[in-house]
Order: C-alpha cells, then sequence, then structure tokens
C-alpha cells in the first residue's frame, strides 16, 4: 500500500468531497493573481491612481518586490513547518484571511487619490503574501488525498481548474463591473452592475472586494471536507527544522553543479517571467491607453493560448527533450520582448517605422495588433517552459533524492521572486520611462538560456 511522502503513513485516495474540495482551492485563489496582480487592477492602478503609468509601474514593481523578498525569506521555513507541524487549516484560514483583507482594501485606491497610495500597496503586498502562503499549506495537504501514482493527475486536474477560474472571473467582471474610461459602460454595453459609478471607476476597484468574495464561498468546502493532520511536531521544532534546511542547501548544491546550474538557470528566468506578466497589463495601459475591456479580452485571449501551448509543449518535449524546449521557449521570450518594445503607439520597428491611426474599434491600430500578436506568443511558449522545466529536473535528479530536489526546485522559484519586479521599478523610477523599466527583463531571460545551454541532460 502506498503511504504519504510526508507522515509515511498508508494514503487511500480521499473521498470525491475531499478532493474536490481541494481542487477547488486553486480556482479560489486564482482571481488574485487574473484579476488584481495583471490584467484589470494594476492597469487602473497605474492609469489611474499613480500621477503617471511611468511611476505607477514603478511603485507597483516595489511593491511587487517587498512582498516578493517576504515570501523569500519566509517561505523555506512555512515549507518545513507545513511537513512537519500536521495539522495545515489554520494555516491557510489565517493567510486566507491576509488575502482577503488586502483584496479588499484595493476598493480605497479611488482616481487620482495619491494620498492612499501608500495605504493602497501595503493592502496589496499583505494580500500576495496571504495567497502565496496559503497556497504552501494547501500543497502540503496533497499527499493525504491520493497515492503517489495518481498525484499528477490531481495537481493537474486543480492546475486546470485554476485557469478555468480565472478565466470566468475576469469574464464576469468584464460583462458586469469593469467600464470603459470614455464610455462607462461594460463589455455587455450596460453601465456597471450594484449601482457603481463609472466616473469614480468603482467597477475597476470592485475586482478586489470580488476576489475576497469568491475566495471565501470557493473555499469553504476545504475547510468543510478536506481531512487535516492531526498536530504532528511542536511549532518550535518545526522551524528550526526549516532552518536548518536552509543551511543544508549550499553544500548539497555544491555536490551537485549540474543540477545547482539547472536551479539557478530556473530562478533567473522564472523571475523574469513572473515579472512579464506582471507587468504586461500596465505597459499596455500606458503605451496605447488601454483600459479594463481591451487589456481584460488581452488576457482571456493569452490564457487560451497559454493552454494550448501547454498542451503542444508536451508533444515536443517527449519528441525533442526539455532543454531544448526550454531554450526555445526563452529565445521567443527575447523576441517577444523586443517586439513589444519597439512598438509606440504610432509606430513600429522602434519608431522607424510610423503607422496610421487606427480604424476604431478594438485594437484598431497596427502596434496594438502587433502587441497583441507578441502577447498571444508569450502566451503561448509560458506553459511549455514551466512544464519542461519540471522535466528537466526529473532528468537531472538522483532518484533516491526526487523529493529533496523537487524542493529546492519549488525554492529556487521563490528565493528571488523580488528581483525582477524590482529591478523593473528601479530602473522605471530612476529614467521615468517605462520602456527602460520592462527591458531590464531581456537580461533575464538572456541570462536564462545561456544557463540552461549550459546544462547537460543525462538521458540524451
Amino acid at each position: 500500500m502506498p503511504s504519504s511522502p510526508t507522515t509515511g503513513a498508508p494514503v487511500l485516495s480521499a473521498p470525491r468531497r475531499a478532493i474536490l474540495g481541494w481542487i477547488l482551492f486553486d480556482p479560489a485563489c486564482q482571481p488574485y493573481f487574473t484579476l488584481i496582480t495583471t490584467f484589470i487592477f494594476a492597469p487602473y492602478f497605474a492609469s489611474a491612481v499613480a500621477p503617471t503609468p511611468a511611476d505607477g509601474q514603478a511603485l507597483w514593481g516595489f511593491a511587487t518586490g517587498a512582498a516578493g523578498l517576504v515570501i523569500a525569506l519566509c517561505s523555506p521555513v512555512l515549507g518545513a513547518v507545513a511537513d512537519a507541524a500536521g495539522r495545515r487549516k489554520p494555516w491557510i484560514a489565517v493567510f486566507g484571511l491576509m488575502l482577503m483583507a488586502g483584496a479588499a482594501g484595493l476598493w480605497f485606491a479611488a482616481p487620482g487619490d495619491t494620498a492612499r497610495i501608500p495605504f493602497v500597496l501595503a493592502a496589496f503586498a499583505v494580500g500576495t503574501i496571504g495567497v502565496e502562503f496559503a497556497t504552501v499549506f494547501n500543497n502540503a495537504i496533497m499527499p493525504s488525498l491520493a497515492p503517489p501514482e495518481r498525484l499528477g493527475r490531481l495537481s493537474g486536474t486543480g492546475w486546470a481548474a485554476g485557469y478555468f477560474g480565472g478565466l470566468v472571473s475576469l469574464a464576469l467582471m468584464l460583462a458586469f463591473f469593469s467600464t470603459q474610461p470614455d464610455t462607462g459602460l461594460t463589455l455587455l454595453g450596460r453601465p456597471p452592475a450594484f449601482g457603481l459609478e463609472a466616473a469614480a471607476r468603482e467597477g475597476d476597484r470592485f475586482s478586489g472586494p470580488f476576489t475576497a468574495l469568491w475566495f471565501a464561498v470557493l473555499v469553504l468546502p476545504m475547510f468543510l471536507f478536506v481531512p487535516d493532520a492531526p498536530a504532528a511536531m511542536p511549532m518550535r521544532a518545526a522551524i528550526k527544522a526549516g532552518v536548518a534546511e536552509i543551511r543544508a542547501l549550499l553544500p548539497k548544491l555544491k555536490a551537485r553543479p549540474v543540477l545547482a546550474r539547472f536551479l539557478l538557470a530556473n530562478m533567473v528566468y522564472a523571475d523574469g517571467l513572473v515579472a512579464l506578466f506582471a507587468f504586461g497589463g500596465i505597459y499596455a495601459a500606458g503605451t496605447f491607453g488601454w483600459g479594463s475591456i481591451e487589456i481584460g479580452i488581452f488576457g482571456i485571449a493569452l490564457t487560451l493560448t497559454g493552454t494550448a501551448g501547454a498542451l503542444a509543449g508536451g508533444w515536443l518535449d517527449d519528441a525533442l527533450g526539455p532543454r531544448v524546449v526550454i531554450l526555445a521557449a526563452l529565445v521567443a521570450l527575447l523576441v517577444a520582448c523586443l517586439g513589444l518594445l519597439s512598438l509606440d503607439r504610432d509606430a513600429v520597428l522602434f519608431g522607424l517605422v510610423p503607422t496610421a491611426p487606427g480604424a476604431g474599434g478594438l485594437f484598431g491600430s497596427l502596434p496594438e495588433k502587433a502587441y497583441v500578436g507578441f502577447g498571444l506568443l508569450i502566451g503561448l511558449v509560458a506553459g511549455p517552459l514551466q512544464a519542461a522545466s519540471r522535466t528537466l529536473l526529473v532528468r537531472l535528479a538522483p532518484r533516491e533524492n526526487m523529493a529533496e530536489c523537487f524542493g529546492l526546485f519549488a525554492l529556487s522559484g521563490k528565493i528571488t521572486s523580488f528581483a525582477a519586479p524590482t529591478s523593473v521599478a528601479v530602473v522605471t523610477a530612476a529614467t521615468g520611462s517605462q520602456k527602460a523599466g520592462v527591458a531590464v527583463l531581456l537580461a533575464f531571460f538572456t541570462l536564462g538560456a545561456v544557463l540552461v545551454a549550459g546544462v547537460r541532460d543525462r538521458t540524451r
């Protein structure tokens, strides 16, 4: 009988309602990333709350970097606590309340009210820390719900449900709440629901409370139906175990230089990818003046191409090997980033080719169409990049230390999660240019590609 990787106890398939409750956690959290971090609130903040779009990009980057630093410093210890302390639901409740409080606080981001910017950014940082840490403890429940040979299916179902939850929440926001700044109407051509004032951009601001309510509803089955482990190691002992684990990382990596090189590469390009998604909507709002409707429709298309790319990437991974897929994806990201940076509102190719005004309508001008095309390319390769990274780790890691290496892999994706957003923020603030800030990400993808190019897959 299979046993739990964390407790050693026998694992039987959990009841369906428990599995469903656990799966619903992903779509419960996803609107925080879809609505707030990427497609609705972040562009609104940069274009309507901050003094200028460049200031908004810099401020958002500093807040994202600060939250990332806290996550990087605390996630290894909390991961050990999740494994050793036993009970996970109380921690999910605490961090879930942080998510809800932070998201709800974004309602107070009134247009042009710069006095509230520190409060709004603090609320965003608190919510970001909450959603990331709640996910750590929810992930720790997974091994107790299914035997090892079915964990991949369970994890993949949760991931897919999260994508679907993000799409549904984004569609609802566009249809009933978010409005075009010039018309005050939603995608359905109506005023925002519940009597929200379009002039005060209350539809866009509602993305915060909407995210909090969405989480509160969808997370309930997890608390009601998913069994929690009994208390195990005392909290102080669990924290000590986490600190000891961090201290032991460096010697382990010195003994495995190829694995260490790949983990370093993953740390660099994963950080760049997170920042690229975080600033994509903000950059579009500043460059083209896109409102929530344009950015939201762009986000739906990006998610759909991401799903298609992830499916196609699996076939390419099996045929060509994960290292080739990773390198190809990084080259595509470099091309897409250069393409995005080459666009202005009235020109392409870094101003060398002026363009005529758009014919009106959605994405009417040539630069806007090009932006959508490059964005869809990013969505197409982001999924294969992340999936192939996990596959390459399996090929590089010793089988007897697989679980430990996946822990290092997860840590490498978090430990510098503040670096790229902070770099974008610093350069944007220093230059007053959104383009200069986003251009920093080219260095992350280039360095990641150089590091991966030196990794030799032992099976090919």
